[in-house]
């Protein structure tokens, strides 16, 4: 599901109502560090339950990987992209499915999680000291594209050869798992940052959480999300010429318009799968309608290549 991300923070506070009687009962002050989701992670409570939660919050992030990984054998997506076919899939991959359908049609296809065929394709070949050729592309393509795909709550279904990838929407949706799970826990003030943030409220001792953007601005984030794309934040070669976002009508690494694209939305999954997409877009009035599609959305930079 997720690119390797080099940190997970995970910020929370009772309502300043409770916060008394918390520390009646005790500190119930966590700090914990760790691995989840394949990077060093870290989660900071602040409630008399605190070992308890945040045992919970571990153990939904396993939860969600052994759906929406890629990197892990056995989990739903990777049997869905090895089989074919996965008869009733979980609720969560069909959300995913959901989110990224619609940003598929606001992005006119530039959003497409069947070019996993094609990533692999580039990976293997520029492992190997050398780009695919152009008929190693050409033939690739014919394995993508999203109207190839049906799912529904019996079954998810693709052609031969098909692949789904979830990196341009799942490390968000994973966001706006925790929170769910925290916010039914009793907590608010919360801040998750599983790559892209998501915020329940602003910091426990007041204010917005403060964020400052790859392109250098800086911003308060309270009660939404923030996801931010780099086209050559990863990249496939040594020279850092050829990013991870491919252009799915080429079959190749997009022209990189954009140094950094950060959008702001309701939820985080659908700011990760949007910031996504507006590094496919050739320009700001592109980018805005795309955006302009979905209610309480929001482009906070977009810092273009020199």
């Amino acid at each position: 599901m997720l690119t390797r991300r080099r940190m997970i923070a995970i910020s929370a506070a009772m309502a300043a109502s409770t916060l008394a009687g918390a520390a009646r009962a005790g500190s119930g002050h966590q700090i914990w560090t760790g691995q989840a989701l394949g990077a060093r992670a870290s989660i900071r409570l602040d409630h008399p339950q605190a070992d308890k939660i945040a045992a919970r919050v571990l153990a939904e992030i396993e939860r969600l990987e052994n759906i929406l990984s890629l990197y892990r054998e056995n989990s739903a997506l990777s049997r869905l992209n090895r089989d074919g076919e996965l008869k009733t899939p979980p609720f969560e991959l069909l959300e995913c499915l959901s989110i990224a359908s619609t940003v598929h049609k606001a992005s006119k296809g530039r959003f497409d999680p069947t070019v996993q065929p094609l990533w692999a394709l580039w990976a293997q070949a520029v492992t190997a000291g050398k780009n695919p050729t152009q008929a190693e592309i050409a033939q690739t393509r014919r394995k993508i594209g999203w109207q190839k795909i049906r799912f529904s709550p019996q079954a998810i279904i693709m052609e031969p050869g098909m692949a789904l990838t979830l990196n341009g929407i799942g490390q968000g949706y994973v966001a706006d798992r925790v929170v769910g799970l925290l916010e039914h826990e009793g907590l608010n003030d919360i801040l998750v940052d599983t790559g892209e943030f998501r915020a329940l409220g602003g910091r426990p001792q007041g204010g917005d959480w403060p964020m400052r953007l790859e392109s250098g601005e800086r911003l308060g984030l309270r009660q939404r999300a923030l996801a931010t794309s780099a086209p050559l934040g990863t990249t496939f070669d040594q020279d850092g010429k050829q990013g991870h976002i491919l252009n799915p009508e080429t079959g190749l690494p997009i022209a990189a318009v954009w140094q950094s694209v950060s959008i702001s939305a309701p939820s985080a999954a659908l700011a990760d799968a949007l910031s996504t997409a507006a590094c496919l877009m050739p320009d700001q009035e592109a980018i805005t309608r795309m955006i302009g599609q979905f209610s309480d959305v929001s482009c906070e930079a977009a810092a273009a290549t020199v």
